[in-house]
């Protein structure tokens, strides 16, 4: 018999196959819907836009609103500072949100047009604000989009006042799920300190059914409140790639310290963060939350034979990818595949950053493995060709990597496409934790009880 199984990996000068993100206006879009009344504008075609707006609404099961410039031929030659002046006037005449949060396309960045000065000379109704965030597709990912639109709501919103801090914090959350966004929340509330959650998916894109369309559902970060950012006594960004950019220019115009952290997944970043917010505020722990770390404890004591020495391939958002890293060296897994799409150097960082933190937690915990930044499926597909593994963990389109080589699959990121209800439950925190035991316990105990069925059938026949 043929064997087909490369032994290396097929080396390419360029190009991606199935590249594991997607590109910025997503990441842009699904910020400003974190604003309250807000609505995205895709300045662009209006084929980006539906691509977008589609995109997220498969993943979320939510209705996603936004508007697009609708660039034809014209604006594709002379520019779309007309089409965008005509869209601000329409958007407020029309819909009226509080807030139009405008991201450019591809189309639009290759032409120069200077959102900024086109924003300024256009119509924008008393009380109402326009904010803006270039974004082309062809750099970076949907994460670096979402950290450039989050930057575009600090250098547009955030004002500091001139009578001190207030006891408040500032939670950048970073490119996670609504059901993410509540338990950070809740977390921080149970410590019992007041903050500012920007932006706030949680009401907007996991809002219940009233039985009557809302335009603006009643979640969102309230303008408000980004406003009164630059009078916290501290921001938290949770995440590198999403968060830390903005976090750092709410530090440079309003003096607002930050701190960056890992996206709180498992047991150690969740301690990280709980551990920071004590010591920033000198508040003790609550009882409540030392026992859902005892119980994540006590479930991961008593199921650690299933996970011990078992391998693991991730890919997905490079701060996904961090906890979910940490996480699995804690359960007694090997990471030996780890791959993101997003590129390392994205956001003005140096080069290599997401691939040093992955080995650097490979290497403490006497470990090798393949990392990669701005890579693809395609060459992660080889690599497990090459080195088989027992878990897969990633996003929809891992699905056909794991039928091809028949490994149990968790889905855990973003996008997810054909599973439900995932918005709506954490993978961060205690209790998040807790949901990623059971998800990985499942996968691999189905795939020993369907080994075990089949070893029976042989001995029957």
């Amino acid at each position: 018999m043929l064997d087909c199984t490369p032994k290396e990996v097929i080396k390419r000068s360029g190009g991606l196959i199935n590249p594991a993100k997607t590109c910025q206006p997503i990441g842009a879009m699904y910020a400003a819907l974190g604003i309250h009344n807000c609505l995205p504008h895709s300045h662009g075609s209006q084929g980006c836009c539906a691509y977008h707006r589609s995109h997220l609404t498969r993943h979320f099961r939510e209705p996603v609103m936004a508007t697009t410039s609708s660039f034809t031929e014209g604006a594709s030659v002379f520019g779309g500072g007309a089409n965008l002046k005509t869209a601000i006037k329409n958007v407020f005449d029309i819909y009226n949100p509080d807030v139009m949060a405008v991201h450019t396309t591809c189309l639009s960045e290759t032409i120069g047009d200077d959102i900024s000065t086109i924003i300024k000379s256009a119509e924008v109704p008393e009380g109402k604000v326009v904010i803006h965030a270039n974004t082309p597709s062809y750099q970076g990912s949907h994460i670096t989009g979402f950290s450039n639109m989050v930057k575009g709501m600090v250098e547009y919103l955030a004002r500091a006042d001139t009578d001190g801090k207030k006891e408040q914090v500032n939670i950048i959350p970073g490119f996670v799920d609504p059901g993410d966004m509540r338990e950070i929340k809740r977390l921080v509330g149970k410590m019992g300190i007041k903050f500012i959650m920007f932006p706030d998916t949680s009401g907007v894109m996991d809002s219940p059914m009233t039985g009557k369309f809302d335009m603006f559902p009643a979640g969102g970060a309230q303008v408000e409140d980004i406003r009164d950012a630059g009078n916290s006594s501290l921001t938290m960004a949770l995440g590198y790639y999403a968060s830390s950019t903005p976090a750092n220019l709410l530090e440079r115009n309003c003096r607002v310290p930050a701190i960056t952290l890992k996206t709180p997944i498992g047991i150690k970043a969740t301690d990280d963060f709980l551990m920071t917010l004590r010591s920033k505020f000198t508040l003790e722990i609550p009882y409540e939350l030392e026992e859902e770390r005892g119980q994540l404890v006590d479930v991961m004591t008593d199921t650690h034979h299933h996970f011990y020495d078992k391998k693991v391939a991730i890919f997905g958002d490079p701060d996904i990818l961090t906890g979910l890293t940490e996480f699995v060296l804690s359960l007694g897994m090997q990471p030996v595949h780890v791959l993101t799409g997003t590129p390392s150097g994205t956001l003005g960082g140096p080069q290599g950053i997401f691939e040093k933190e992955i080995n650097e937690m490979l290497a403490a915990a006497r470990l090798e493995g393949r990392v990669k930044a701005a890579g693809d499926l395609f060459e992660l597909h080889q690599w497990i060709k090459n080195e088989p593994v027992d878990l897969l963990m990633g996003n929809t389109y891992g699905k056909y990597i794991a039928r091809a080589e028949d490994i149990p699959f968790v889905r855990v990121g973003f996008p997810i496409l054909d599973r439900s209800t995932h918005p709506y439950l954490p993978i961060v925190g205690y209790r998040g934790a807790l949901r990623l035991v059971e998800m990985i316990s499942n996968a691999l105990l189905d795939r020993q009880d369907r080994d075990a069925a089949d070893e029976d059938l042989e001995l029957v026949m």
